[in-house]
């Protein structure tokens, strides 16, 4: 087994109600950890928690209970931003995530401004642009003249600059063309392998999670369920709400039959069913 790299336990995050209304759990009791070098897959339908997981792992939330460790450090104001330097964000929509009004090259080099001197980030900057498949003279661009997968590419290119080892991609090809998706999918497969990256890959499309997961997480309203090997989970669901998930996945010849949700029950107890197979009971 690899190293662990990212350590959440007993992440709780609860927002206050409005007019008299209880408190929102985002997230109830999550207990996760991403091995280097692996890619985990987080799933689960709209409002299950899912950013804001994600936004827990990369320290940009604090829950209100439970505790974050990276590399085996446990994670305090006092280090959070030397932490940080080796964690990075995919942004979703790659048309909202880029100034307009500056180069592919300076939104690359923008990270580093605080870490190096000019031409060793601009270097830097030329190399992660390189290493996405964009030029020099792509770097002198601006947002407005790429495609949506080439902007995509300087949102990969920025978070993978500062060389850091662990990425949280939240839905990072969602807003893209279908043609497009397995072409960023693919880039990103292969700059793991290069730059010995670790991927938090969150999605609602299961078949991306499939191709690029090497384990999943099942989250349901806030309730870590199911979590295993990719392999697993496809072929073996035991949570019933993973199970509901898969069902839903359409697929040529698959009858489309309307039907009413069951009842769901979380369960109190985390087993493991097979080895890294683990499921709430």
């Amino acid at each position: 087994m690899a190293n662990e790299l990212l350590k959440l336990a007993n992440i709780t995050v609860q927002y206050p109600g409005r007019h008299g209304k209880p408190e929102l759990v985002a997230l109830d009791d999550v207990s996760l950890t991403i091995y280097e070098g692996e890619t985990l897959g987080l799933v689960g339908e709209s409002g299950s928690g899912k950013t804001t997981l994600g936004q827990v792992a990369l320290s940009l939330l604090q829950p209100t209970s439970g505790e974050i460790a990276f590399a085996g450090q446990p994670i305090t104001k006092h280090n959070r931003r030397t932490v940080m330097d080796d964690m990075q964000l995919i942004f979703q929509d790659p048309y909202e995530s880029l100034n307009p009004k500056h180069t592919a090259l300076e939104l690359v080099r923008e990270p580093l401004r605080r870490r190096f001197d000019l031409s060793t980030a601009t270097e830097m900057a030329t190399q992660a642009l390189a290493a996405v498949g964009l030029t020099p003279a792509d770097g002198e661009k601006y947002p407005v003249a790429f495609s949506g997968g080439q902007r995509q590419r300087i949102g990969i290119a920025r978070a993978i600059v500062g060389r850091p080892k662990f990425i949280v991609a939240d839905e990072p090809i969602s807003a893209l063309d279908v043609s497009i998706q397995a072409q960023v999918l693919s880039l990103m497969m292969a700059l793991r392998e290069q730059q010995a990256l670790t991927y938090f890959f969150i999605s609602h499309d299961l078949s991306k999670v499939q191709a690029i997961s090497d384990r999943v997480a099942v989250l349901y309203f806030g309730h870590l369920v199911e979590l295993g090997p990719t392999t697993a989970i496809f072929e073996n669901p035991l949570h019933p709400y993973t199970q509901e998930l898969l069902a839903a996945i359409p697929s040529i010849g698959k009858p489309l039959i309307a039907q009413q949700r069951q009842t769901i029950t979380v369960g109190t107890t985390w087993v493991e069913v097979t080895p890294g197979h683990f499921v709430r009971q």
